[in-house]
């Protein structure tokens, strides 16, 4: 296996080109935030999506990520991208007003202390918002492992697994429960303002059929109106932050 192809298993593939799903995203994010003039960091950035979008609202946004290349790629049409791990934020405490991480919290080697240094860096009075893959949804889309052999394709039920088999077919990136991303937090001042799961944006199906991806955009976003929307693709966690972190 290539080292390039290896690196894309550990770190996920950053969005390239912003579509429906991207957009229905933020919009989310702008129910419970504003985002008009704050100063706001991407954990996690990649080449700097986020980072561009949120730049609509304030120009004071700025991205993180491990892998130089994706960085120096970033650098090249959004500003203010460095090399950092989310465990090690190169930023003084209480930078900023809203804090992302978005769908790589699963990727990162220490989840807890990313999240203690999300925390770190947000203003009390400040957010941090995470999404991240829900270990109800019924298929793994980060591909799965046959032995040696990598396979990236959807693998269904394989998050229902107990975690010591699950850790067999999806040794390189996590799924969370509700409770297992809210006990991240242990020992920190927040208050969850949302606390909910989205469904795919269905993109790929558009680009084919659209008729059919609309008609399971109407459908799958009912639904997260229902009790069944514990089966999203995604959680969507909003936490503001309440205290200084402790000593």
């Amino acid at each position: 296996m290539k080292a390039t192809e290896e690196k894309s298993i550990a770190l996920g593939h950053p969005s390239y080109v912003w579509r429906f799903g991207q957009e229905r995203r933020l919009n989310l994010i702008r129910r419970h935030v504003p985002l008009e003039n704050k100063r706001m960091l991407d954990i996690g950035c990649g080449i700097g999506t986020y980072v561009g979008q949120l730049r609509r609202f304030s120009d004071e946004v700025y991205g993180v990520d491990v892998d130089p290349a994706r960085v120096k790629e970033g650098g090249r049409s959004a500003p203010n991208l460095s090399i950092a791990r989310g465990e090690e934020l190169p930023f003084r405490d209480e930078s900023f007003d809203l804090v992302l991480l978005h769908e790589v919290l699963e990727h990162v080697a220490d989840d807890r202390q990313t999240i203690r240094e999300a925390y770190r860096v947000t203003k009390v009075g400040g957010s941090i918002v995470i999404y991240a893959p829900n270990r109800l949804y019924p298929f793994e889309t980060h591909g799965f492992y046959l032995g040696k052999r990598y396979i990236f394709k959807l693998v269904p039920f394989v998050n229902y697994l107990p975690n010591s088999w699950r850790r067999i077919f999806v040794p390189h990136v996590r799924a969370y429960l509700a409770s297992d991303i809210k006990g991240l937090f242990n020992g920190l001042s927040i208050s969850v303002v949302a606390n909910t799961y989205v469904y795919p944006g269905f993109d790929g199906i558009a680009s084919r059929r659209p008729r059919l991806a609309a008609f399971l955009r109407r459908v799958f976003y009912w639904l997260e109106g229902t009790p069944l929307r514990v089966l999203g693709l995604s959680h969507l966690l909003v936490a503001r932050k309440e205290a200084a972190i402790p000593d």
